[in-house]
């Protein structure tokens, strides 16, 4: 039997079983894809990380969802870079430390801050933003059982990549995104001839009054149904906001999964001006829930 050290963390949060969880699996350089795949359907989480050395980084790593790999994304961003400090699988001290990890998207920068020994918070920079198609409302609306009225009047819909395209769905208020319920095939169809990865619907109030946004985003099976705390995704959420003049400050508390059961919070900064961002900085606190040994032939 083969065996890879596994854990499991919360990410966006400091309590277990509240924010995002992310299975991830250290060792993984002798895995291949396909059995990267098969790992993450078996652990059925929105995605697992796959550990590996890195010759051009300090660490590397591959994510998959239950039903595919995805080029970059912050919870599991988040979960590596804890999971890589605490077990010591880098170097770190206390204060402010800062590491290279290279994802299929590109080589990232991210920070780790440790105090009293424990790590405190985790924060990706991600790549610099990309603003791509723009989509007709009354063509995407309609995916999530939504009318152009629940559209926050005058923006634009349009896909944003900070390392994996998303589709940027501004909503009017809390309840036009409360009332938001995924359209499986007609998704599945128009998400195969599009330029995004997945779709985050949000709006400008937060689900408590620490938040400056709040989203949600949907997947579809066999990958989680709903995610709940998109960190990738909140990057291009704001960049999106700070390039079209939609937030008046580049720093704010971003809130997911309140709904779900599984409260997640992220701070947002968006560094560099609106015509010309540099990058979209993502961090919150990871949670430890499980240690285990994945075992197989």
């Amino acid at each position: 039997m083969r065996q890879w050290p596994l854990f499991q963390v919360d990410a966006f949060t400091d309590t277990p079983l509240q924010g995002n969880p992310c299975a991830v699996v250290l060792d993984a350089d002798d895995m291949d894809g396909p059995l990267m795949q098969q790992v993450a359907r078996e652990m059925n989480l929105s995605e697992t990380a796959f550990v590996l050395h890195s010759a051009v980084a300090d660490v590397g790593a591959r994510y998959f969802t239950p039903a595919e790999e995805i080029p970059l994304a912050g919870h599991p961003t988040l979960s590596t870079l804890y999971t890589v400090v605490t077990q010591k699988r880098v170097a770190s001290h206390e204060g402010l430390n800062t590491y290279r990890l290279e994802l299929p998207a590109g080589v990232i920068s991210v920070d780790v801050l440790v105090s009293n020994g424990a790590v405190q918070r985790v924060v990706m920079s991600q790549r610099k933003p990309q603003f791509l198609k723009i989509w007709p409302g009354d063509v995407i609306a309609p995916l999530f059982r939504l009318s152009v009225d629940d559209l926050l009047p005058g923006a634009v819909l349009q896909t944003v990549s900070t390392g994996t395209p998303q589709l940027m769905i501004p909503l009017r208020d809390l309840a036009a995104l409360r009332k938001a319920e995924v359209q499986v095939s007609p998704y599945l169809a128009a998400r195969s001839q599009a330029d995004w990865f997945s779709a985050h619907l949000f709006c400008l109030q937060g689900a408590t009054p620490a938040g400056r946004t709040y989203a949600r985003h949907f997947g579809t099976p066999p990958d989680a149904f709903e995610d709940p705390f998109t960190g990738s995704a909140s990057g291009g959420m704001g960049a999106y906001l700070w390039r079209y003049g939609l937030i008046d400050t580049p720093a704010w508390k971003a809130e997911q999964g309140h709904w779900m059961g599984r409260p997640g919070t992220g701070t947002v900064e968006v560094v560099g001006p609106r015509d010309d961002i540099e990058t979209v900085r993502v961090g919150g606190q990871v949670a430890p829930v499980l240690e285990a040994t994945l075992r197989l032939p």
